[in-house]
């Protein structure tokens, strides 16, 4: 049976907090996992409905939570795979036309699993302490190709999707790349395209 309640704690940057049943009694633990669709992030004095449930401790905890709204459109995940897989489409369409060479695709959906790896581990270092993944990097990545799959780990890992120095530096990249692959389709950059399949004959 679902309950309704109210957030009254929420610690976004750890992606959990406490619920206030509406009928009153103990405070129910809730993380970010289980809110359906997540196209919005909890906060302090949000409605909420939930399932209750208990973990191996026996403590109570919410699943299946939902906030007003939430589920008639599609989270920031959903969104960032939507465009990242929108734009990898368009430049196969590109080869298919044959605008340009075959490897040009495979270039850009081999940094995008690339990067995203990159993002899961710094995501699993930050977590446990480990050593981090230069910021500088990232953006290398994101820069030379790989920022479809950078999309899709800052919103699905929630890693790096809220720090606003990165977030601009990483926008700027992005927009650079799509410039660069504007060019290199154009017909200015028909040398380019000439020279990049000598490279990979």
């Amino acid at each position: 049976m679902r309950k309704q309640g109210k957030v009254i704690s929420w610690k976004d940057d750890k992606g959990f907090g406490f619920i206030q049943p509406s009928t009153g009694g103990r405070q129910i633990f809730v993380h970010i996992k289980a809110f359906r669709g997540r196209s919005r992030r909890p906060k302090i004095g949000a409605e909420v409905s939930y399932v209750e449930s208990s973990d191996a401790q026996g403590r109570a905890k919410a699943e299946k939570a939902q906030l007003p709204g939430q589920g008639l459109s599609p989270g920031p995940a959903s969104k960032a795979f939507i465009a990242t897989s929108s734009f990898l489409l368009l430049v196969a369409a590109i080869v298919a036309l044959g605008l340009l060479p075959q490897p040009v695709f495979w270039w850009y959906l081999g940094m995008s699993v690339l990067t995203f790896a990159f993002y899961a581990m710094d995501k699993a270092a930050a977590r446990k302490g480990g050593q981090r993944t230069p910021e500088s990097t990232l953006h290398m990545l994101a820069l030379v190709g790989g920022w479809p799959g950078a999309l899709y780990a800052q919103q699905l890992l929630r890693h790096k999707s809220s720090k606003e120095s990165f977030r601009v530096v990483f926008w700027f990249t992005l927009v650079l790349n799509i410039a660069g692959f504007g060019y290199f389709v154009s017909d200015y950059g028909t040398w380019l395209v000439e020279m990049f399949q000598n490279l990979v004959r």
